[in-house]
């Protein structure tokens, strides 16, 4: 049987993590003693005790070890869980990593090694946030690619989603997309390039001929579109997306117009 404590961000402290562990290794101290003396185990210890903290679940486990789990959304709704368990041989001692189902590129043995045995509730709350990040990463370009997907030509992200590059087509220009983030933890992006790539002779045709003389734009010279480097920086990506679209026209129209006039 569980017993759930709910926990506001003052509680959640290095003086509850301190009682955590040391219960951990009450308990195993406890069955020890119990399986030497072949005594039956104490009732107190046999029940769970989580803790809740916003997102992600501290709970108690066997063999003096501490589970963590992670839940994590997108839009309000519920995503993936994922669960990470700390160990340590005795109180006194650093707690290490010895399983988790974090995404295997994700840097929690960097992290680890970063703040696990200075700063634990760092830790913990780090790898939410990195968790957290990634999936809202993630779920914006499968946005994109739901909602959007006529309109998206090739599309490229990295594992941890980035670095996301993809081409807008069905316009008077190709557009290359191109966007970065420096951190982990960003859900906006650092970098922003848009590139609109003219196509030959663009003015008049259909969007098959447009798609077929595709492969003369590489001889011609892009133009940026700082608008929509702009509004990738300080919009999600779905409604970064739709901006571009809207004011995409009026922009290539502008500048084709002032690069006719030159």
């Amino acid at each position: 049987m569980a017993h759930k404590i709910p926990i506001d961000d003052e509680q959640w402290n290095d003086g509850l993590l301190a009682t955590i562990r040391e219960k951990v290794h009450m308990e195993a101290d406890r069955k020890a003693m119990a399986n030497q003396a072949n005594v039956p185990a104490d009732p107190q210890f046999q029940s769970r005790t989580t803790y809740r903290i916003k997102n992600k679940v501290i709970y108690c486990l066997d063999g003096a070890r501490i589970g963590i789990q992670y839940e994590t959304y997108f839009a309000g709704e519920p995503c993936e869980i994922y669960h990470c368990v700390l160990e340590s041989k005795s109180f006194l001692e650093k707690m290490t990593v010895i399983e988790h189902t974090l995404p295997f590129f994700l840097p929690i043995r960097e992290v680890e090694s970063e703040f696990l045995s200075s700063n634990a509730i760092k830790f913990i709350d780090h790898l939410e946030e990195i968790l957290q990040s990634y999936v809202d990463r993630r779920e914006q370009v499968r946005l994109i690619k739901e909602l959007y997907g006529n309109q998206i030509g090739e599309l490229f992200h990295s594992l941890s989603y980035n670095l996301i590059e993809f081409v807008m087509e069905d316009f008077e220009c190709k557009v290359t997309v191109s966007i970065r983030y420096s951190d982990l933890l960003f859900t906006l992006p650092s970098q922003a390039r848009v590139l609109a790539w003219p196509l030959r002779s663009s003015r008049g045709i259909s969007v098959t001929e447009r798609r077929a003389s595709r492969s003369a734009s590489a001889q011609l010279v892009p133009f940026r579109l700082p608008y929509a480097e702009d509004a990738l920086k300080t919009l999600s990506l779905p409604e970064a997306f739709a901006e571009i679209v809207l004011s995409l026209p009026r922009a290539l129209k502008r500048i084709l117009s002032s690069q006719e006039s030159d």
